[in-house]
């Protein structure tokens, strides 16, 4: 998956969790990105550990919604905010979150974007 632009970038996470795409996740990110995994605001670096970290939020069976909020974008850069909600359930028992979050991406030479940092819980 590639993001034409910074604002498709939070369409192409949520379709990659809500079909439980690790690896598609990941590679929205560029490979040493940073990134804090819900619910614990736990932070990981590189694509292997973001791999790896968006484990416990794809054994939910999530179903995610992103609405994007806000966006300044300059230079190769952008800087989006958003608003999300995800459903799933663990252990039989229905599971719901939502928070306000930030992002940071970069152009890439071949046009698309990737993610560099990703707070979804800077504004929870």
């Amino acid at each position: 998956m590639r993001a034409r632009s910074p604002e498709e970038i939070h369409d192409l996470i949520a379709v990659a969790l809500n079909s439980g795409d690790r690896n598609g996740f990941a590679e929205l990110h560029e490979e040493g990105a940073t990134i804090v995994v819900p619910p614990d605001g736990r932070r990981v670096s590189g694509r292997a550990a973001i791999r790896s970290a968006v484990e416990s939020v794809l054994d939910l069976h999530p179903t995610l919604h992103i609405e994007l909020v806000e966006k300044l974008e300059r230079d190769g850069l952008a800087l989006t905010h958003g608003r999300w909600r995800l459903l799933g359930s663990h252990a039989g028992e229905r599971i719901a979150l939502s928070g306000r979050g930030t992002m940071v991406s970069r152009r890439q030479p071949d046009g698309s974007w990737q993610i560099v940092f990703d707070n979804p819980l800077s504004h929870a």
